[in-house]
């Protein structure tokens, strides 16, 4: 009781900072202007469409009934997931099951007021965020099960008057069908419109129409149509649909925690355990088929220095712009991870040397060209220095020998005055070495002095002859053959 009570106190000091007398410290609107400006709009026209929808509304009985049984399932619902917690990011959730029914079945003032009441208790129960983005949240979810439900009755009305039998039952699944694919529609492009405005490099493929994410969604709108299919003949049918609705939130909770315990909290990339895993499946295919393949280790320069002079906090933030940049300047089917610290892997399936070498050069030169602002205004750059292991075709190595090697690579590079790229190839004894050029007599390095510019793009094949040892045993310049 004490809880809900501190839980209460605090949802009112937040809705006290929306108080229309204090506009201006609306926390709205230190978004970017495009989606504050799209934040109010849907507010605003959930907001009106209540109030239309209140005041052409005639409530019967049975549908007060009706919506008793959802309120209740969806605070139910909620508790539930209380207990689990709430994933911060893009959350998927099975609110559809009760929202679906009560945007078909009912008027639309009732999946208006529901959803709302829904991301309230969301907000109140489970995990306290911005106020505007529960509102818009529940704003853009209300507006798009209202329109599907204004297009089934349109629908039902017109097209359903003049069949019967089995054609009736198959032509009412198909109103429903349209009335989610309109759902789906408003719903998706107002988040996206959303995501995209404040985010412009959003993978939005990733996020809403890779493989995952659509099958979660066809199974919970397919759960919706069954509730509202069975709710539509017998209401009291609710109470035996809320165990399977149940199930489906755990098991999509547990796929989002699956998720979580393969990515870096830090930075949304593939954690250490995870990356290994899946680079060493690549390692084993290429191997098998012949094919080139190429690691990389990058690490910050200057790293500590950086902790040191503007705090770790804005270290944190170094590490975040880093490896949100990566997915951006690599391939779709390149894989990058944290491997602990400030160090980052990247796996190049199906790359050559030459390629594994200008696409880790390309990763440099960005993450140079980064804009980084301290809390106090100060511009900051900094660089990277990477090390490159690249396996060619037919080559039999394992990767713990790729790492290894693109670790000794990177050695060199941090040697040779940092910001630049090493490679050592394993069979052609190819040795390289990048940097962005610059137009001054020295380059100045991030948080350090500075040292003379390396060449760019200076790749020499070198002849086959032994080589001497780095400093941590590892030859440079190639791997010994099998």
């Amino acid at each position: 009781m004490g809880s809900a009570r501190h839980s209460l106190v605090r949802w009112v000091g937040q809705v006290r900072a929306w108080a229309l007398w204090n506009v201006r410290g609306w926390s709205v609107w230190r978004e970017p202007p495009r989606v504050a400006a799209l934040v109010v709009l849907v507010v605003a026209a959930d907001l009106a469409s209540i109030v239309a929808a209140a005041v052409t509304v005639h409530i019967r009985p049975r549908e007060l009934i009706l919506a008793a049984l959802l309120v209740a399932s969806v605070v139910i619902t909620v508790e539930l997931t209380r207990k689990e917690g709430e994933q911060r990011g893009l959350v998927k959730d099975v609110y559809s099951a009760w929202g679906l029914p009560a945007a078909i079945l009912l008027p639309p003032l009732f999946v208006l007021l529901m959803t709302m009441m829904y991301y309230s208790l969301n907000q109140l129960r489970i995990r306290q965020t911005a106020v505007h983005r529960r509102l818009f949240s529940g704003g853009a979810v209300g507006l798009a099960f209202a329109a599907a439900g204004v297009v089934f009755r349109a629908l039902h009305s017109t097209v359903l008057t003049s069949t019967t039998g089995v054609v009736r039952n198959l032509v009412w699944c198909l109103i429903l069908v349209v009335a989610v694919l309109v759902y789906q529609a408003i719903n998706k492009s107002l988040v996206i419109l959303a995501i995209k405005g404040s985010d412009p490099t959003a993978d939005i493929r990733k996020g809403f129409f890779s493989r995952e994410p659509l099958y979660n969604d066809l199974a919970e709108q397919c759960i919706g149509a069954l509730v509202t299919y069975a709710v539509a003949t017998n209401y009291f049918l609710i109470p035996v649909a809320l165990p399977v609705v149940a199930l489906l939130q755990r098991s999509l909770r547990h796929a989002q925690l699956l998720n979580a315990s393969r990515t870096d909290a830090k930075t949304g990339l593939l954690n250490a355990r995870a990356w290994e895993a899946e680079a060493e499946a690549q390692v084993a295919r290429a191997v098998r088929a012949r094919m080139a393949l190429a690691v990389a280790v990058l690490d910050i320069d200057f790293f500590k220095q950086v902790n040191d002079t503007y705090g770790h906090l804005f270290g944190d933030e170094v590490l975040k712009e880093i490896a949100h940049c990566l997915p951006g300047v690599l391939r779709e089917y390149d894989s990058a991870g944290r491997f602990g610290g400030e160090e980052f892997v990247l796996l190049l399936p199906h790359t050559r040397a030459v390629d594994a070498f200008r696409i880790a050069d390309r990763v440099r030169d960005h993450i140079s060209g980064l804009s980084l602002i301290t809390s106090d205004g100060q511009a900051v750059e900094v660089t990277v220095s990477v090390g490159v292991a690249a396996l060619d075709a037919g080559s039999t190595r394992e990767l713990s020998e790729l790492l290894a090697a693109a670790d000794a690579a990177l050695y060199r590079a941090k040697r040779d005055g940092r910001n630049q790229v090493q490679m050592i190839s394993t069979t052609r004894g190819l040795s390289a070495t990048g940097a962005r050029a610059t137009s001054s007599a020295s380059t100045a390095n991030a948080f350090g002095g500075t040292s003379a510019p390396p060449s760019v793009w200076d790749v020499v094949q070198e002849r086959q002859r032994p080589r001497s040892s780095d400093g941590d045993g590892v030859r440079a310049g190639a791997l010994p053959r099998r």
